[in-house]
């Protein structure tokens, strides 16, 4: 049986640790991300990039830093070294968390960052526009929080801020070898966890419990415990990110549980439905018009194909089995699918207006869920990668409704 008969302390031992072997992002790999991010930025004209504390942040430099009130990111020019930009106080610890190291310059309480940044700028050689000439264009963090485009626009005269997200999304999209490994094995260890999950699944059970040992068995596979966890019962299945209310399960409810873990900064993000019983011809009808959508998705995914002709693929299975048409309930509510990586949602998304085409190294979830409100919701997440050949599943799709992990012998 896959659904149910282990008590947690079997179904714990059955897991253990899986990151031995997976190697973090190293120096090398972040000057090779910011020289192809130079290269774009010569080519487009664009004289430098503001990157803020986050995940632009650790993927250019490697610097883990969170963003919070206080301005810190980098200035990364179209050409010459990565500077910082950072409190006082906070220089040394800055230093500590460099992997690619740079001139930290600093400010005060009482001093301004934005006009450090200006200043900064044009000790750099990056020098505002004088009359009739062209203002350099410099791109500011698209995950940057509103104050500081607003802090630093009215000191910018002579300068052209615009979104930086051509150069981050230009180099984040596209996933090198060792991104894809980091992601491949955070799936396993998640798929191994959702595996564990279900062998501990009785009647009477709520979901908090069943979300406490989801973080103790992602603990036992070697991530830090769960990125994030969704574990729905019945009826409540039928909202795509869950409900305010503990359910308790019973014989013939759906399950859905959507849950992921960390590894190397690198995320995972796998959905598994199931019925908790015997399915009705009902559950398994919409199981199996789940299952055929998602497949739809991932033929559709072939290089240079646009992001929303993905979605259109799995929103005209769907609707050939009834449900829809569009965004319409019952059916398939939001996005197919999003890109992952640092980010657990990230550009670009496979979705109707995204025209993005696919391209080689780009990640994406595969998640067209069926939502029926007061009945349940079905969703198979799986991720995909693309390679020169087309799609490549990290985790194969569910197996069926009586057997979604392929256990049974």
């Amino acid at each position: 049986m896959t659904i149910g008969g282990k008590t947690i302390e079997e179904a714990l031992a059955s897991l253990s640790d899986m990151t031995a072997g997976a190697v973090p992002i190293g120096k090398d790999e972040h000057l090779q991300r910011i020289a192809k991010a130079q290269a774009y930025m010569q080519a487009q004209g664009i004289a430098a990039i503001y990157i803020n504390a986050g995940a632009n942040l650790m993927y250019f430099t490697g610097t883990r830093w969170y963003p919070s009130e206080r301005m810190v990111g980098a200035i990364l020019p179209a050409s010459g070294a990565v500077e910082y930009i950072a409190p006082a106080f906070e220089e040394s610890t800055l230093k500590d968390f460099m992997l690619v190291e740079g001139r930290v310059n600093t400010w005060h309480e009482h001093e301004s960052p934005y006009q450090l940044f200006v200043d900064t700028l044009q000790r750099m050689g990056i020098a505002p526009a004088t009359a009739g000439a062209s203002a350099p264009r410099i791109g500011i963090c698209e995950s940057a929080a509103f104050f500081i485009y607003d802090g630093i626009r009215p000191l910018a005269d002579g300068y052209a801020l615009e979104n930086a997200r051509s150069v981050t999304a230009h180099c984040r999209t596209r996933k090198s070898l060792n991104e894809i490994a980091l992601m491949q094995r955070a799936k396993d260890m998640t798929l191994a966890v959702h595996v564990a999950t279900a062998s501990i699944l009785r009647e009477g059970i709520t979901t908090t419990e069943v979300e406490e040992f989801i973080n103790l068995a992602h603990r036992k596979v070697g991530a830090s415990g769960s990125y994030f966890v969704i574990v729905l019962f019945g009826e409540a299945t039928a909202y795509p990110h869950g409900v305010s209310y503990v359910q308790t399960l019973r014989e013939g409810d759906t399950v859905l549980i959507d849950t992921g873990c960390k590894l190397h900064n690198y995320i995972s993000d796998i959905t598994r439905t199931y019925v908790y019983g015997t399915p009705s011809e009902r559950q398994r009808s919409v199981w199996n018009s789940e299952k055929a959508a998602q497949q739809a998705a991932f033929n559709a995914a072939q290089l240079g194909v646009p992001c929303e002709e993905v979605d259109a693929a799995a929103r005209r299975s769907l609707e050939a089995d009834g449900f829809g048409p569009g965004y319409k309930l019952p059916g398939l509510p939001h996005r197919t699918g999003h890109g992952i990586g640092l980010d657990i949602h990230e550009w670009p998304y496979l979705v109707g207006g995204d025209k993005t085409p696919l391209d080689v190294g780009m990640c994406f979830s595969n998640e067209p869920m069926i939502c029926i409100p007061g009945e349940f919701g079905v969703r198979h997440e799986d991720h995909f990668y693309m390679t020169e050949n087309g799609p490549k599943w990290f985790t194969e799709p569910a197996h069926s409704i009586d057997d979604p992990f392929g256990l049974r012998k």
